[in-house]
Formats: C-alpha cells, sequence, structure tokens
C-alpha cells in the first residue's frame, strides 16, 4: 500500500453494526464474496453474522470491533477480545474489492498491536476452518503456527452458515508475541 493508502483505524459503534454486517457477508457468502479469496462459499451457504451477532461483540467488556476506513469508507474488520495473557483475532472481513493489496496484513498487524501494547498480552490466537489451506497458509507466513488444537464446527446452528460438507472443524492458530513483559 502506498503511505496515502494507509487506512484509518478505529474502534466500531453501534451505528457501524449494519455496515460490518454487510462487510462481513460480502467477504465470505454469495457471488461478492467469490470476488476475493477469503470466501467460504465452496463450504458453507447461508449467513456468516448478523446484526445481533456482531452487536453482541460490541457489548463485550474485554474486546472490540476494529475497523480499518479510509475517506470514510468501511474497508476492512475484525474482532479481537483478550482471553487472559492471549487476544483472540476472529471475525475478520476485507472488501473483497480490496483483498490482495497488502490492506489485510495492516488489519492484522494493528490488531496485533493493541493486543500487545494495550492489553499486554503475549500471544494472539485465532481459529480457521481446517479445510482453508490457503488462508491458513498465510496467517503462517505472518508468524501464526498450527497449534494442533481442534475445535467443533456448531452444526445445526445457522447463525454461523449451512455447511455444504460433514467434516469441517476449526484449527486453533497462535503467533506468540516478542519482547512482552511477563
Amino acid at each position: 500500500m502506498s503511505e496515502s493508502a494507509h487506512p484509518v483505524f478505529r474502534p466500531a459503534t453501534t451505528a457501524d453494526v449494519p455496515a460490518i454486517v454487510a462487510l462481513v457477508e460480502s467477504a465470505y457468502r454469495g457471488d461478492s464474496g467469490r470476488r476475493g479469496w477469503t470466501t467460504e462459499s465452496d463450504l458453507l451457504d447461508g449467513q456468516r453474522t448478523d446484526v445481533a451477532g456482531v452487536a453482541a461483540l460490541l457489548d463485550q467488556p474485554h474486546g472490540m470491533v476494529l475497523l480499518a476506513e479510509r475517506d470514510g469508507v468501511l474497508l476492512a474488520s475484525c474482532h479481537i477480545e483478550r482471553h487472559g495473557d492471549s487476544g483472540y483475532f476472529g471475525m475478520f472481513a476485507v472488501d473483497p474489492a480490496q483483498q490482495g493489496g497488502g490492506l489485510g496484513k495492516a488489519v492484522l498487524a494493528e490488531a496485533e498491536r493493541i493486543a500487545r501494547e494495550s492489553w499486554q498480552c503475549r500471544a494472539m490466537h485465532m481459529t480457521v476452518i481446517v479445510q482453508r489451506v490457503e488462508l491458513i497458509a498465510w496467517y503462517e507466513r505472518r508468524g501464526y503456527r498450527r497449534t494442533g488444537e481442534y475445535q467443533p464446527f456448531p452444526y445445526g446452528d445457522e447463525r454461523f452458515g449451512i455447511p455444504r460438507r460433514d467434516d469441517l472443524r476449526f484449527e486453533v492458530l497462535r503467533k506468540e508475541f516478542a519482547g512482552v513483559p511477563a
């Protein structure tokens, strides 16, 4: 990204919820999601999130939804939350038209900075659907390691999508931060 292209980061507010839902849905589902490389359309149908789910994230006392904007336009978002001495990174979405230009790396770096500097976390962790090999590789290039720890996919809860296959599960990825005091 060029210097002028750097996004402005800010925490989401209740007024941002509809735009966040639209962004997440566009990045993960349907034809718009297929324009980017992060789509889950081959694995899941239905919704990725909804207004109630995003609003609930804003009410969590140890977390935030981080927005990346340029000229007042929402381009990317993620949810970060403090879990003891580790930050959790999730619900990461980049506008499909903006993918591949470094915006995702900038959002991840800002989320890590908040976890490390503001929350004094020693690491960041996340869960990724194991079939998302290209996405896991992207995180590995940014210092995340596969832990071999798995979590079940919430089959039967359509708030997270309608699975197109019966072998979905999540793997926990983790990145240790260097130089964080104990």
